[in-house]
């Protein structure tokens, strides 16, 4: 479906009012789509559309999926939060699993940022250099 520019606009308004203090905040987002859906206005579907996608990525960029071959201690964990809340800031919501798959090191996704240390990536690259 082609979203209009009007209905874009809309969306990242109605996406803007929807923070307190720069934090997406679920109650106010709940009461502006009530409200769109009370009131439908033109293109109310479209800004509904582009609405859902505008908050579907800012809860992407504010989510660190965190994969380890072996289950990471108290300092590793701390160790890592330190690093990405530099790069990404405080706001952050971690999820740490274990992959033994990955054989050694980490992968780290933040939004569409991938860090990829793993020994199972090096092991496909040299892999692939030959």
């Amino acid at each position: 479906m082609k979203i209009s520019r009007q209905a874009q606009r809309e969306a990242k308004q109605l996406f803007q009012t929807c923070h307190i203090d720069g934090k997406l905040n679920d109650d106010r987002t709940r009461e502006a789509v009530k409200l769109l859906l009370e009131k439908k206005p033109r293109d109310f579907v479209a800004i509904l559309s582009h609405l859902h996608r505008l908050i579907k990525l800012d809860v992407q960029r504010r989510t660190a999926d965190v994969q380890s071959a072996i289950e990471l201690n108290d300092n590793q964990l701390t160790e890592v939060r330190e690093s990405l809340s530099k790069i990404y800031g405080n706001n952050l919501n971690y999820t740490f699993t274990k992959n033994p798959e990955l054989l050694g090191g980490m992968r780290v996704k933040v939004g569409s940022d991938v860090f990829d240390g793993s020994v199972l990536t090096r092991l496909s690259n040299l892999e692939e250099s030959f």
